[in-house]
């Protein structure tokens, strides 16, 4: 007698929903579906009825003609509305809260903070007999304002209000790092994001997207709609502070999934944002919650419900937007006065640095660029760099000349590297003698070893001048030779 007492004790709470069909047109689904899984129970057990005696069978046939009526009330329209939320029945979680005109506030402008709300009471989605998820559709209002790009918040079927483990900013609210993409959480949401994610492989960042168990969308569209006279794409964006009106529509009998979008007042646009065909039914739990979520990141976003509508096996009644809250009067902060006087010159001269650098290296480059032709490598003397006789000389200045010859000037030097001290001769460009005779003459004299001529070490060319290096000898040979 103990389950036949807990049959008839059920506690019948009134959850709101409006069940349309049968026998039983307030029925709430607690009851029905309770009396539905006793049924099961005494089905599975016939023994335990011929047990009962005869007039216990007699009751508990009655209950089971009772039962069966239920359970097809149990598959029957669950419909629901909310023209604001102001002293509604509604479950809030995290950061979510109603504002005192009726807004449901999924972020209250905290900060890397969850926020949820659901329907209180969970919905038969999937058959029990068939095992497929029924038809439902869905419809709501909503608003962000955002003074910057914001992550966005969804809308969610789940199988549990429990959502302790999911993490803020990028993740909505609705998973985490670990069980994103796990098939156990037999979620499905459409997500309306503000901020393109590489890590979720957003398209954008304004966009709507399925997803089902996991944060990377199976299907995305760029937010907007098409007009219904010219099938023209209008895009809508998500934090614009402009409220707008969304459809989602799922068609059990073809499991396909549709959103639609369009500014509030507008009419629902005869050609969806995006559909797709995706079968629920192995995706979402037989019991299941609907709400929407959202997680706010380091910016003070606010995620605003205005009204929502819904309905299984139904159409979702129509939303009266003459009857929702307003949302409230947004500014974007107003940038600090310093703030518009340092940023122009902080720009201005970060760019002038960067050309000033650009320009000496430049310049450096020309500076210490060096001309190379073929016939070089016919002579044997070591080429040197302009750089290196540039440094050796002190940038061949008057302290270091050794004296003017008749193709130019001489100096003292010393090689930064070998520090060996050598004379540079600085051929000027008037020089009357061509640059490639003089080398191989020079080249020839210098290939000859002989005590009273001083030793070629080799040259360079830069700019149409020529550069010969030779031994330092302070005294006597290196005179006679370059002077006499």
């Amino acid at each position: 007698m103990e389950l036949l007492d807990i049959a008839l004790s059920l506690d019948v709470i009134n959850s709101g929903v409006s069940l349309k069909g049968g026998n039983c047109p307030r029925s709430p689904p607690h009851f029905s579906i309770t009396l539905f899984y006793f049924y099961k129970y005494c089905g599975q057990r016939p023994g335990f009825i011929v047990k009962a005696g005869m007039k216990l069978t007699l009751l508990l046939l009655q209950i089971l003609f009772f039962s069966l009526d239920l359970v097809s009330c149990a598959y029957g329209e669950y419909v629901f509305i909310y023209s604001g939320f102001a002293h509604n029945n509604i479950t809030l979680d995290g950061a979510a809260m109603v504002t005192a005109n009726g807004l449901l506030d999924i972020t209250n402008g905290s900060t890397r903070l969850n926020g949820h709300a659901f329907y209180p009471t969970p919905l038969p989605f999937c058959n029990f007999s068939s095992g497929l998820v029924q038809s439902f559709s869905t419809s709501f209002v909503f608003g962000v304002q955002s003074t910057y790009p914001s992550q966005g918040f969804t809308f969610f079927i789940a199988p549990s209000k429990n959502f302790s483990s999911a993490l803020p900013v990028q993740f909505l609210g609705l998973l985490n790092s670990e069980n994103n993409g796990d098939m156990k959480n037999q979620i499905f949401a459409v997500e309306f994001d503000s901020i393109k994610n590489i890590e979720f492989q957003d398209i954008n960042n304004n966009h709507v997207g399925f997803d089902i168990n996991s944060l990377i969308s199976v299907d995305s569209y760029p937010a907007g709609f098409y007009d219904d006279k010219d099938g023209i794409f209008s895009n809508l964006t998500i934090t614009s502070s402009e409220a707008m009106q969304v459809w989602v529509d799922y068609n059990g009998d073809i499991a396909q999934i549709s959103v639609t979008m369009a500014p509030m007042g507008m009419a629902k646009p005869l050609k969806p944002l995006g559909s797709a065909n995706r079968n629920l039914s192995s995706v979402l739990s037989e019991m299941a919650y609907v709400g929407f979520s959202s997680a706010a990141g380091r910016d003070n976003t606010r995620h605003y419900i205005l009204g929502w509508s819904f309905g299984l096996n139904s159409a979702a009644p129509s939303i009266d937007i003459t009857s929702l809250p307003k949302m409230p009067h947004f500014e974007p902060k107003a940038r600090s006065k310093i703030l518009e006087i340092i940023l122009p010159i902080a720009t201005a001269v970060s760019i002038l640095s960067v050309g000033t650098i650009i320009l000496l290296l430049v310049r450096r480059h020309l500076r210490y660029s060096e001309v190379r032709e073929d016939w070089e490598v016919e002579f044997g003397p070591h080429r040197f760099s302009f750089r290196d006789l540039f440094h050796a000389t002190e940038g061949f200045k008057d302290k270091n000349l050794l004296g003017i010859g008749g193709f130019g000037r001489v100096y003292r030097g010393v090689l930064p590297a070998s520090k060996l001290d050598i004379a540079v001769k600085r051929v000027s460009h008037d020089s009357k003698q061509g640059m490639k005779e003089f080398v191989a003459e020079v080249v020839s004299i210098g290939r000859l070893q002989h005590r009273n001529i001083v030793h070629l070490l080799g040259y360079c060319r830069r700019k149409g001048e020529l550069f010969l290096v030779y031994d330092y000898i302070p005294k006597g040979s290196l005179d006679k030779y370059l002077y006499g």
